[in-house]
């Protein structure tokens, strides 16, 4: 079978699912932060730091940001997130600037990641993301690291090196 045959299964099969139990599918439409938005994880005003920024809208309507991609990661592959998600979004690089990103919100898990980079988030390093191939291609060609889609990164990403302590939660 085919690896794009097994994808539209997998597709159908949790489409399935959801209709099976009742549930509708949950949306949510990215919003952007105020100038005074903080950082779900410590707190920093979002709009004072270059790089492309992140957020979470929960089912209940809430939502977290994050001045930085490491952080989303951090939080979207820790096995104790549980709570319901309508949408995962970061900001498309290829369409915003670096040291001042604005708007151009697009789905997380859409999202291609420049890994490794040497551009520099809030808090260090941090991972580029793009909607167009050619555009993240561009940007890894320019400032280095490796393209993925959102299914490849890993907890091990998030380690760059920075002594315990320092600014990753």
């Amino acid at each position: 079978m085919s690896f794009k045959m097994s994808r539209l299964l997998a597709a159908l099969a949790t489409a399935g699912l959801l209709v099976a139990c009742g549930e509708q599918a949950l949306t949510a439409t990215a919003q952007e932060p105020g100038s005074d938005t903080a950082c779900a994880l410590d707190g920093m005003v979002l709009l004072d730091f270059a790089g492309p920024k992140a957020q979470i809208q929960y089912a209940e309507g809430k939502a977290d940001y994050y001045c930085d991609l490491m952080e989303l990661f951090t939080v979207m592959l820790a096995p104790e997130h549980k709570r319901r998600i309508a949408g995962v979004f970061v900001q498309d690089m290829g369409k915003t600037a670096w040291d001042k990103p604005s708007g151009h919100w697009i789905a997380a898990k859409d999202a291609l990641y420049v890994v490794g980079s040497k551009k520099q988030g809030s808090m260090g390093p941090t991972f580029g993301s793009f909607s167009d191939p050619a555009q993240a291609a561009a940007f890894a060609k320019a400032e280095g690291g490796k393209v993925l889609p959102y299914s490849q990164i890993t907890a091990a990403m998030l380690d760059t090196g920075h002594a315990a302590g320092d600014m990753r939660h």
